[in-house]
């Protein structure tokens, strides 16, 4: 016969401390790991003075017809450039369908005289030349990138060279007659 006084109890049914236990561990882990992994999601946020230049408000009043400035936004050049009407007329006039990258000069505008565009070469991200009075603006009066000789017209369309995308133009308004909010 066995001794039936050494005998184990059967374990009740539930949870136990062994369950308790496990759920324990399992909780900490969890947030453990959470708390490892949260400073390098956080990293990929933008810098704060990044998002303290998220918008620019320019007054174009200073820029005179024919002349064009470049502004900073979000640490990136912004071309902003008082068009002539002969400019005007000019980007008005282009055969869209013969444009690698087909806009009208009416949609890259909101007043026909005030063209604001990035300030990035669409190829490799140089930034092109034209802003100046003595810079060179390539055969269609624009901009004109010399690291691979992308030539931008006066709306900032690629009309020449590698680059495969028109001059991208920002998110801005007119906020009054002569100031514009850039972001």
């Amino acid at each position: 016969m066995a001794n039936t006084a050494h005998a184990h109890a059967a374990e009740p049914a539930g949870e136990t401390r062994r369950d308790f236990l496990l759920y324990t561990a399992t909780g900490v882990a969890a947030v453990g790991g959470a708390m490892m992994v949260w400073p390098l999601i956080d990293s990929m946020n933008p810098a704060a003075d990044t998002l303290s230049l998220s918008t620019t408000e320019v007054n174009v009043a200073g820029v005179a017809e024919g002349s064009r400035v470049v502004v900073m936004w979000r640490g990136t050049p912004v071309f902003v450039a008082h068009r002539t009407a002969a400019e005007i007329e000019a980007a008005e006039k282009v055969n869209i369908s013969e444009l690698r990258d087909p806009q009208k000069d009416e949609a890259r505008v909101q007043k026909p005289e005030f063209l604001i565009v990035s300030g990035v070469c669409t190829h490799l991200g140089c930034v092109p030349l034209g802003s100046k009075a003595t810079d060179p603006k390539g055969e269609f009066g624009g901009w004109f990138c010399p690291c691979h000789g992308s030539q931008y017209d006066t709306s900032g369309r690629i009309r020449l060279g590698p680059a495969p995308k028109n001059l991208e133009v920002p998110p801005y308004k007119f906020t009054g007659d002569t100031t514009v909010l850039i972001g």
